[in-house]
């Protein structure tokens, strides 16, 4: 760790618990996965399937009964279940809530871009209008044809 810093006015701390390192990116990518597969028909199909298995076993008395209190170990693995999806389900959505702000930021960066672009193409419009205001048009350009070719046959005859 070589930004951490020896301090000589503290006394060094004894390191207690294993070092774990991971990739964040890795493990959001795999909470996103199991997220997204909770939230299947197919898991709750699967689950279904399961739990019906669970009760037959266990009150069919052609099996023997693994669970000797009536479905206290499938409370406890329902409960077990629960506790780790929550968490991970919050953990996929903090990640699509991050995505979705950059996503947010992006589109109005693009639309304050695209205001500004309209905004600089008026005012050469504008621009554009103004130095054609001396320009002669067609229409002009055509009435006064016009008007010196009436002139030239009233002069002549």
């Amino acid at each position: 760790m070589a930004e951490r810093r020896a301090r000589l006015d503290q006394p060094n701390l004894p390191r207690r618990g294993p070092r774990l390192s991971y990739d964040p990116e890795a493990f959001g990518r795999l909470t996103e996965r199991i997220a997204r597969f909770l939230g299947t028909g197919r898991y709750l199909i699967l689950q279904t399937f399961f739990i019906i298995c669970w009760i037959l076993i266990n009150t069919l008395p052609i099996f023997p009964h693994f669970d000797p209190y009536a479905f206290l170990f499938l409370t406890l693995i329902l409960s077990l279940q629960a506790a780790y999806s929550a968490p991970l389900i919050l953990l996929a959505q903090n990640r699509q809530d991050d995505r979705d702000r950059v996503n947010l930021e992006e589109d109005r960066s693009q639309a304050r871009q695209a205001v500004a672009d309209a905004e600089y193409l008026a005012r050469e419009i504008a621009a554009i209008r103004l130095a054609l205001g001396d320009v002669v048009t067609r229409d002009y350009l055509r009435s006064e044809l016009a008007r010196l070719d009436r002139a030239r046959d009233d002069r002549d005859g």
